[in-house]
């Protein structure tokens, strides 16, 4: 299936109503049944709204819907695909793009087509900041600070992702009544971030304090199901992980936002049953979109990239048989990006490693336990106050991942000791041999070891990071261009015509082409807040190393 765009338009209040469900029978009349006649029986009225959060809860449930795209009766697969599968997924090196469209001179070869680069945009601005902006506006007359603040952070999360991707975007002044958008640079987006989520921690701290074992919004959450304590604990976590996401660009700001995640009460994630997640119920039942687009779209459009061969091949990692299925030949393979064919027979099919998804128990996952542990690892690298050592983090790191991934703490401990295995050759399984990678670009050991420079022990990190968020590609993708690692293999083939460096790799999509013709004046000065062209080799704010 090739992949397509379907706009998503904005949520009516009362579509949500109706989508879950509501039937609100009015009761008792006012003399001679007045009130009666004229009110409609099946809405709900202002009061029964205030006392039901139905009004904010419907939009909540939206913004969460649309942080990473999933079929859910808005929204397909092919959605995700063109949002995330086709730009961060890929690019992460998680996957590599497997369809036959363009015959491979596309967004996998740096050739950017028009259509693939619109969703990510389209959708934050269409769906998680019109809701965003409809719960504030909510809450704020009905007195209600602690369900602002959790929308709040729900849209920092989805929001995050869409200025990673392009940069600056119009956003600190949304909803200005504007007909043309400003756009405000990536610096103040974070600002604001960092704004937003520090006064939204202080109300949700205050709330749980002041109402000790209640919940919010419980059944519009799909995330924690409305347990406070563990959004206020995603919270520290995310403003951790976007001030780590700065810190080449401004390490004063990024340890002082870092040191206050970890100083709140309540800190940050630290078990598996923390960690942020679509949770699979009766209210709401889906399968990630990759399994669609690995196992339904033609004959598969998606496979085990090169660079996941590499890595979890040369270290004999346990997490391959939960990432992967093995090929016709008992082993894991994967596949380079960017190679230029009009069929991929030999590549698909048996011969190269699928992705192991689950229809009903694999979810859509926004922050791993292994993550938060591994940001502590880096922060304490740092020398920031982290509430532990380095080591101690990183080894806590892995031994999340094996868990989340099914797998023993006890061989967690194993792999972690292992101080001989490096990443592998690549071998093209499909008999290519000018796809193959004699030399790998790292030696990089799993073990932890004091004695190395700061730049191993970040590489060690950053590499097991990787493996263990995986396949959240922009999270990926992000942490590749702020550290540079891991040193992920090159595309085979670089269509950009010169404006992407093929060692560099690709930095950032270009601003959409809605952009251009709806808003010409806000783009334009995107562009002059870039600092270079509207192209996939120009960096963003934060990427300074």
């Amino acid at each position: 299936m090739a992949p397509k765009v379907m706009t998503t338009s904005k949520i009516s209040f009362w579509k949500s109503i109706a989508q879950l469900g509501v039937l609100v029978m009015i009761g008792a009349s006012c003399t001679k049944g007045f009130d009666k006649m004229n009110t409609n029986q099946h809405e709900a009225t202002e009061d029964m709204m205030a006392t039901d959060n139905l009004k904010t809860g419907a939009f909540f449930s939206q913004i969460q819907r649309n942080v990473m795209l999933f079929k859910d009766g808005s929204n397909l697969s092919s959605d995700y695909q063109v949002a995330q599968g086709l730009t961060s997924d890929v690019y992460s090196n998680y996957i590599a793009p497997t369809g036959t469209w363009y015959g491979g001179v596309h967004n996998g070869s740096y050739y950017f087509i028009s259509a693939w680069i619109e969703k990510t945009f389209t959708s934050g601005f269409a769906s998680v900041m019109p809701a965003w902006q409809s719960i504030k506006k909510i809450a704020d007359e009905q007195g209600l600070p602690e369900i602002s603040a959790l929308a709040t952070i729900l849209k920092v999360e989805g929001m995050h992702r869409v200025t990673d991707a392009y940069g600056p975007i119009p956003y600190n002044n949304y909803g200005s009544g504007a007909l043309q958008n400003a756009y405000s640079s990536q610096q103040d987006v974070y600002k604001k971030f960092f704004d937003e989520l520090d006064a939204a921690i202080d109300v949700l701290t205050n709330y749980v304090q002041g109402n000790p074992g209640r919940v919010v919004l419980k059944n519009y959450d799909y995330i924690y199901n409305g347990n406070v304590v563990s959004w206020i604990k995603f919270a520290n976590t995310l403003r951790l992980r976007l001030a780590m996401r700065i810190v080449y660009a401004d390490a004063v700001l990024a340890q002082a936002e870092a040191e206050k995640s970890i100083s709140n009460v309540y800190g940050v994630i630290s078990t598996t049953n923390e960690r942020a997640a679509l949770q699979h119920s009766s209210s709401l039942v889906y399968y990630h979109p990759l399994y669609e687009i690995a196992y339904s779209f033609n004959a598969g459009e998606a496979r085990m990239s090169a660079s996941m061969d590499s890595y979890l091949n040369g270290y004999a990692d346990p997490r391959r048989a939960s990432y992967f299925t093995k090929a016709d030949d008992g082993n894991y393979h994967g596949v380079r990006q960017g190679i230029i064919t009009t069929t991929w027979t030999p590549y698909t099919g048996t011969k190269i490693s699928n992705l192991n998804m689950n229809t009903s128990t694999t979810q859509l996952v926004w922050m791993t336990a292994a993550e938060s542990y591994f940001l502590r690892a880096e922060g304490a690298l740092r020398g920031w106050n982290m509430g532990g050592t380095a080591q101690n983090f990183y080894n806590q790191g892995i031994t999340m991942s094996f868990m989340e991934n099914g797998l023993a703490a006890s061989d967690a401990a194993t792999y972690s000791a292992n101080n001989v295995l490096t990443p592998a050759a690549f071998t093209d399984n499909s008999g290519q041999s000018g796809n193959n990678i004699a030399t790998p670009p790292t030696t990089v050991k799993i073990a932890w070891n004091a004695a190395d420079n700061f730049e191993t022990n970040l590489e060690r990190i950053i590499t097991q990071k990787w493996i263990a968020m995986y396949p959240d590609g922009p999270e990926g993708w992000a942490e590749f261009r702020r550290t540079g690692y891991p040193k992920l293999f090159p595309v085979v083939s670089n269509s950009s015509n010169g404006t992407i460096n093929t060692a560099v790799q690709v930095r950032r999509i270009p601003f959409p082409q809605s952009e251009y013709n709806n808003n010409p004046t806000g783009v334009q000065s995107g562009i002059s807040l870039l600092g270079g062209p509207d192209g996939g080799g120009t960096k963003v704010w934060w990427d300074k190393k």
